[in-house]
């Protein structure tokens, strides 16, 4: 995996270049990164695959609508800043939510 040190023309890159592109960026800790997508599957997502990817979307569901709503948020930031492992508030939230889910 390559780094990219940002530099005056690019600043900060996320995501794929295009949606046909192997190549994305992304940030973590401050830093960014890239990486190649290499034998993506071409079959097609199995029950559990599926499964995973609604769990998946309803955490990111209720981590927004946790945000959203004042009181919710405020309960999340007091406990986000009594912890050190999450880098940002919408990664904590989101693990919270994701395990409220179960298995």
């Amino acid at each position: 995996m390559s780094k990219i040190k940002p530099m005056g023309l690019v600043e900060s890159m996320h995501g794929k270049i295009c949606g046909h592109s192997d190549m994305y960026f992304f940030r973590k800790n401050g830093k960014v990164f890239s990486g190649k997508i290499c034998n993506p599957s071409t079959k097609q997502p199995s029950a559990a695959q599926l499964a995973k990817r609604e769990k998946f979307r309803q955490a990111q569901a209720a981590t927004s609508a946790a945000l959203a709503d004042a009181e919710q948020r405020a309960a999340y930031l007091a406990a986000f800043k009594a912890q050190k492992k999450y880098p940002d508030l919408r990664s904590y939230v989101f693990v919270q939510e994701y395990a409220k889910l179960g298995d």
